[in-house]
């Protein structure tokens, strides 16, 4: 195997070489975990328990990627190559602190002469063309293309434009993506969206998030989240009056969606969350402040988690799950006065994620009926994991968003580095470049792969540790291949005219929102696995 067409006679020997290689680092990591457990410093190393975390994540999506590798040749260079990138990093991790882990500095040395075999740049360089086959049936190969197709049509002309200068959604995206049947994707059927309980389901939602982000992350691929988070809430608590009331609409983006969830002082520590919500005759007043409420704007209905019990002893047993009406706004700011109480929003201006636009949004004396608290009067005090179990589908959804954007960073990569000339070449030609995009080519598929297996996990029943996992792993890589896109592109990747400097500065979102890295790994993921 010394060229760039590597013959691959012998990839069952390699495929066994790498599952080998794979369960050495999964015990390695296992004993990594079981030491911080019974050391019992891992509630004060919060550097160990991270790096744990994140190990733990790419050992499973290596795991996945050696079933894939048997789906044909170029799937097992992608895979090997993801292979070799993970086992690299993992002994970068133990170099300084394999006593930390409980294992010898060596432990992973049985590796390393598959590890250099697959990431010499002969070997990944001759990956840098390779998208990888489909592994969809065809249904859902259907559905893949034809949200491709709306992105590439009705989403990328007006991506760049609403980027620059800031703008709202066009309403006929809004509209194209409700009559694909976008917002009733989780919704069942009988109240009037797609959802027949099938694993194809899940695996829909996750498609068409992917196929929307790749034209844009803000004006395609979020616009499902939101509705999806909601509606789980209600699907998971509401009353049944409650779900004939909303999800019908939801299905049809007669109602458009926002979550107010995070405050100005409490990020992911929901269970410290301070806005209250006070009984009065008839309903609740708000009063209180959210921040990071992407969509208010257009939004007509709010899902608020706010506090009905005052006694901070309560924290996450303390809160309920409403819903707010609200009028549709365009523009970055809205106010609204009612029955004594205001309700008004500002828009925060970001570096990217732009369309949507995430608003500052205060309460004051704001008045919600009764009907509007999810599950009613069962409804009290289980807002917090009402909102999680919509949450945790949001999670696997913006690990799909990260593909789409990453698979696009990759394209433009790829177009720019075989038309721009360099010393009389074009760009493409030099192994450095190769390597850049061969090993973005390999991320990418294993991260779409991963995605879809914890989709009929979740289908399921199960998969909302993976979920968090696919989460923590794809948007940081997500991180580094918009970068390497970018400098790819060199001075002009800089340049906001080029594409790629908006999908560096979107990627970079993907790690905080739907639950900061830090506070996924160290109070999720690493409590999950030390527990």
């Amino acid at each position: 195997m010394t060229d760039q067409h590597t013959d691959l006679a012998s990839a069952e020997d390699l495929t066994a070489r790498a599952a080998e290689a794979v369960r050495l680092a999964v015990d390695i990591i296992d004993t990594g975990i079981a030491t911080a457990r019974a050391s019992g410093t891992a509630d004060r190393d919060q550097q160990l328990v991270y790096s744990l975390a994140h190990a733990r994540s790419a050992a499973i999506m290596a795991e996945s990627a050696i079933d894939y590798a048997a789906h044909g040749d170029d799937e097992a260079r992608l895979a090997h190559i993801f292979v070799g990138r993970f086992l690299n990093d993992l002994a970068s991790m133990l170099w300084a602190r394999s006593s930390d882990w409980g294992v010898d500095p060596g432990a992973l040395d049985p590796t390393r002469d598959y590890a250099a075999l697959v990431t010499a740049p002969t070997f990944v360089g001759a990956a840098a063309e390779l998208g990888g086959t489909s592994t969809l049936p065809d249904d859902l190969e259907m559905v893949a293309t034809t949200f491709r197709q709306f992105a590439d049509e009705q989403v990328a002309p007006h991506a760049e434009h609403i980027h620059r200068q800031d703008l709202d959604i066009p309403v006929e995206i809004i509209r194209g993506v409700a009559e694909l049947g976008c917002f009733g994707l989780s919704i069942p059927e009988e109240f009037g969206g797609s959802a027949s309980g099938s694993e194809d389901d899940y695996m829909a939602m996750v498609i068409a998030t992917e196929e929307l982000s790749t034209a844009s992350l803000g004006a395609g691929g979020s616009l499902i989240t939101r509705p999806e988070i909601l509606a789980r809430a209600i699907e998971a608590g509401g009353t049944e009056e409650q779900k004939q009331r909303w999800l019908p609409p939801i299905a049809t983006g007669d109602i458009l969606c926002a979550v107010a969830v995070t405050e100005p002082d409490y990020g992911s520590d929901v269970a410290s969350l301070t806005t209250a919500a006070t009984k009065v005759d008839g309903g609740w007043r708000i009063n209180g402040v959210k921040t990071w409420c992407t969509f208010a704007g257009r939004a007509n209905a709010l899902m608020l988690l706010a506090r009905t019990n005052p006694d901070p002893e309560a924290r996450h047993r303390g809160l309920s799950l409403f819903v707010v009406d609200k009028p549709s706004d365009d523009g970055h700011a809205f106010r609204h006065e009612s029955d004594g109480g205001t309700l008004e929003g500002r828009a925060i201006p970001t570096l990217g994620y732009r369309g949507m636009h995430s608003y500052e949004v205060s309460f004051t004396d704001w008045f919600v009926p009764d009907t509007n608290l999810i599950g009613g009067d069962e409804g009290l005090g289980r807002g917090f994991y009402l909102q999680m179990a919509g949450f945790e589908n949001g999670r696997i959804q913006t690990a799909a968003r990260a593909v789409g954007v990453m698979q696009r960073a990759w394209e433009v990569a790829r177009e720019y580095a075989n038309e721009r000339k360099v010393f009389g070449s074009p760009i493409v030609d030099y192994e450095l470049t190769q390597v850049k995009l061969g090993t973005m080519a390999a991320i990418i598929q294993i991260s779409r792969q991963f995605t879809y297996a914890v989709a009929r996990r979740m289908a399921a029943g199960d998969g909302s540790l993976e979920a968090a996992m696919a989460k923590a792993y794809v948007c940081k890589a997500a991180e580094w291949v918009t970068r390497e896109a970018l400098q790819i592109h060199g001075g002009m990747g800089y340049a906001e005219e080029y594409e790629v400097s908006r999908l560096f500065v979107d990627a970079r979102v993907l790690s905080i929102f739907e639950g900061a890295d830090e506070t996924l790994c160290l109070k999720l993921i690493g409590k999950r696995l030390l527990a």
